[in-house]
């Protein structure tokens, strides 16, 4: 044993966190001390006057080391909770953020047999509707091989193999069916922007996750040209997007022949997603 509790190493660390401009040194350190004794976060509290052997804190000075290099917490601890799941993270996919909520949130409300992820990712987003509503099928596309893998992961762990199929390729490339509903939360940050983002985005997540590059819009051309091929009647479209694109994305929907486009806001009240429908 050290003569350190693990009240005082995680003081230690939030030192350290909070001189490198880290946004939330208490929390992150708690949840990577968590991590580090292998315990829910929520029995934490429970230990903090224990002292910690050395076997824990050297994982959690790594941790701290990781962190201070502004490598997210979710890459470091390997999971991240969305929707109250945990799913597999690593540096090949987009962290999954309370935000793209909004578009399962929106999806849950309607109704649909069959969905389709485009640029799946994690693939959180088609294991949480699949979850949700039982009985229903899924197919996800994913141009990446690691994302590809992190995804076939995910949906190993919850044992969806039945329902969800995933295919390597570039948006509706390897698809020839239509689905109730499409998703996709597809890279949309503008080459102009890519600078000014946190390092933990910048500097650690994968660039084609992020970027198109250019004005950031060529994934919402792909997927709107295509959307009425791929959907049935009535079936319903929902795209994630960033803060100032509603109105070219809407402009996108309508030209593609989408009807009742509607922009959905997130807690901050910024447009955060895009529903549009194909007519009956």
């Amino acid at each position: 044993m050290t003569d350190a509790t693990v009240q005082s190493s995680i003081n230690a660390a939030v030192g350290l966190l909070r001189a490198a401009g880290v946004e939330d040194p208490v929390g992150d350190a708690r949840h990577l001390m968590a991590h580090a004794l292998l315990m829910p976060r929520g029995r934490l509290t429970l230990h903090l006057g224990d002292f910690i052997d050395p076997h824990h804190q050297d994982t959690f000075d790594r941790h701290i080391a990781a962190r201070l290099r502004r490598q997210p917490v979710s890459q470091i601890t390997g999971q991240r909770l969305f929707w109250g799941r945990s799913f597999r993270v690593t540096p090949d996919v987009l962290d999954p953020r309370p935000e793209t909520e909004v578009l399962v949130a929106a999806a849950l409300d309607l109704p649909f047999e069959s969905v389709l992820d485009l640029g799946i990712g994690t693939g959180c987003i088609m294991l949480t509707l699949l979850l949700e509503r039982p009985g229903t099928r899924g197919v996800g596309v994913e141009v990446s091989p690691q994302a590809y893998r992190v995804a076939w992961q995910n949906r190993q762990d919850y044992a969806m193999e039945g329902r969800m199929v995933l295919h390597r390729g570039s948006w509706y490339d390897p698809v020839d069916q239509s689905f109730d509903l499409i998703v996709s939360n597809p890279p949309y940050i503008s080459a102009a922007e890519m600078a000014g983002l946190s390092p933990e985005v910048r500097d650690h997540e994968p660039h084609l996750a992020l970027t198109p590059g250019g004005d950031g819009l060529d994934a919402y051309r792909a997927i709107t040209a295509g959307a009425m091929a791929h959907l049935t009647a009535k079936g319903h479209l929902l795209v994630e997007i960033g803060a100032t694109q509603a109105n070219a994305v809407l402009a996108m929907m309508q030209a593609a022949g989408l009807v009742n486009p509607r922009v959905l806001q997130d807690m901050d009240g910024r447009g955060r997603v895009i529903q549009a429908s194909r007519p009956a």
